[in-house]
């Protein structure tokens, strides 16, 4: 998992902001008590008039006779019988968390608290463009039998059905070794055979486990470059955190390569973000309906080399699978 500073600082100002509202809570109710229950202000005051003793007696290096914790023991029990007896639990006045455990820092010992594991996975959702498309588009989606079984693809010589049921294999293999071995794929096939599906089921394993993943269709991808090297009205501190945040995430996809207006500029472009994050060592999944010699003639010679040469190759067959849900719905 790779989360940049500004990142971090974002989620860390969560438990600031929740430190605060904690206080603000504590405080309001000490109020409401202690004007609903006057005992309560002398029970308070007689605990600060026994501190301050100890502490004098402890600086005339005389042993006090008085067991302070004992003495603050009882008037603790005391005050909690007061809340009860006037319709207040027993607690009221003691500090309020969202998360007991960590006290609403993030942290149990130096360790990340299970609370700012959770508010990681969801920041990361949010920042991924998939939070809402993958509440339906995942593995436990995933139906097999949009793939037919009755014949075989003379590419690649399987069932659609089969053929899918070892893409599959392989993108599990891919997944349980992603966080030691990070790699590439290409998805290729016909329009709607569930490309795009399968990349957001691959997604959301990975933002479950708090890795970075960021979805761009190839337009939106070309767009944020196009901005990052012509807008002049965007400052460089914005250009420099999503041209960072693209080459760095720990999975970057790149939905329906393709699509995009292609020139000399998306060209280069594609092979600088392919490039750097081969370099890099972070990973990149590519769907795109193009053949490879549609491929190999839309883009350069060297951005065809650097994908076989560097990306696994998973060729999807079947039927348009859009069309089929499409007529089952009607």
């Amino acid at each position: 998992m790779l989360l940049t500073n500004s990142q971090y600082e974002h989620l860390m100002s969560h438990y600031y902001h929740q430190q605060l509202k904690d206080n603000f809570i504590l405080k309001k109710r000490m109020k409401e008590v202690y004007d609903a229950i006057p005992q309560m202000n002398e029970l308070e005051n007689r605990i600060r008039t026994l501190s301050v003793q100890h502490a004098a007696s402890r600086l005339k290096g005389q042993t006090d006779s008085i067991d302070l914790d004992a003495e603050i023991d009882k008037i603790t029990k005391q005050k909690e019988a007061l809340l009860l007896q006037h319709g207040y639990p027993a607690d009221y006045l003691k500090p309020v968390y969202e998360c007991a455990d960590c006290k609403d820092t993030g942290y149990i010992d130096g360790r990340k608290c299970h609370c700012f594991e959770k508010l990681i996975v969801q920041y990361l959702y949010s920042q991924s463009n998939l939070k809402d498309v993958l509440e339906h588009e995942n593995f436990s989606h995933f139906n097999l039998d949009f793939y037919p079984d009755d014949y075989t693809e003379e590419a690649t010589g399987e069932t659609p059905r089969d053929n899918m049921r070892h893409v599959l294999e392989t993108v599990k293999s891919y997944l349980s070794g992603f966080s030691d071995t990070p790699g590439n794929l290409l998805l290729y096939g016909n329009t709607g055979v569930g490309k795009t599906f399968l990349t957001n089921c691959i997604a959301k394993e990975l933002l479950d486990k708090s890795h970075t993943v960021v979805y761009l269709t190839s337009l939106k991808l070309f767009d944020i470059l196009e901005s990052c090297k012509f807008d002049r009205d965007l400052s460089q501190t914005r250009k420099n955190a999503s041209l960072s945040y693209l080459l760095s995430s720990d999975l970057l996809i790149i939905d329906d390569l393709g699509t995009e207006l292609n020139n000399s500029f998306t060209s280069s472009q594609l092979y600088h973000c392919i490039d750097t994050r081969l370099t890099n060592h972070r990973s990149t999944i590519i769907s795109t309906n193009l053949s490879f010699d549609d491929l190999r003639e839309r883009y350069s010679e060297r951005i065809f080399s650097r994908i076989t040469s560097n990306y696994t190759l998973l060729k999807i067959t079947g039927d348009d699978i859009r069309l089929k849900k499409a007529i089952m719905q009607h």
